[in-house]
């Protein structure tokens, strides 16, 4: 059986015991002890920092993962799952032995994270959240191996958990050694799209998701992240 992540509070004020709001969140603990590198070198992360206002007093959360798992990730990101206006944490955790999976983390600590890709030195590259079908409920959007099985990978996250909503192939948004990730999400008519590239990497395209199928639009050639930033201004 694999540790548990360590979760440590450290108190920058009086505790309270009622709203408790995400405000900020960054990787600390830089470590080497995955060397996958696929974001441009060998160094990763051992713990996430989350601060925490709860009744107008700031604490920091700390998660300090085990020795077999690292934060394999550019940034974390407060992305709004429940949909009550307040962040969660996103992040790509990844197992050293069985590959990454997207996390959800809320003020308290871990809420759910996808199934990990099953296998060392697989890596998944997150989109956006957004409740993409209209429904109410927010889905969260990553590609799965963009490097390889470039499939873009849908997730609802209901009640505190995520169950996988769709997927579709033949796309990406990361190349080996890019220290950054393409593309995300924008809202055309009303709607929210997700930008990515084809697995060709010669266009950008933008994706809606129904709750069941997925429809492409081609935007115009890919040349660099110009492309893309293009894209998500609507230009």
């Amino acid at each position: 059986m694999r540790a548990r992540a360590a979760l440590v509070w450290l108190a920058l004020g009086t505790c309270g015991a009622a709203a408790q709001t995400i405000t900020d969140a960054r990787f600390a603990d830089p470590t080497d002890r995955y060397a996958h590198g696929i974001l441009g070198d060998a160094i990763e992360w051992g713990t996430l920092e989350i601060d925490v206002t709860r009744d107008g007093a700031r604490q920091i959360l700390r998660i300090e993962l085990p020795p077999d798992h690292v934060f394999e990730d550019v940034a974390p990101r407060l992305w709004d799952l429940t949909g009550d206006g307040a962040p969660e944490v996103v992040v790509v955790e990844t197992d050293v032995d069985q590959g990454a999976a997207l996390a959800v983390y809320g003020p308290l600590g871990k809420l759910d994270e996808t199934p990990h890709i099953g296998q060392r030195n697989r890596w998944l590259a997150p989109i956006g959240a957004a409740d993409m079908d209209g429904d109410g409920v927010i889905e969260v959007a990553y590609i799965d191996r963009p490097h390889l099985a470039k499939t873009l990978r849908v997730w609802r996250f209901r009640d505190g958990k995520l169950s996988h909503a769709g997927a579709a192939g033949g796309l990406t948004n990361h190349r080996i050694g890019e220290t950054d990730i393409a593309g995300g999400l924008r809202t055309s008519a009303g709607r929210p799209e997700m930008i990515v590239a084809t697995g060709d990497w010669s266009r950008v395209v933008a994706v809606r998701f129904d709750g069941t199928d997925f429809a492409a639009t081609d935007i115009g050639p890919h040349k660099d992240r110009q492309s893309f930033a293009r894209a998500l201004a609507c230009q």
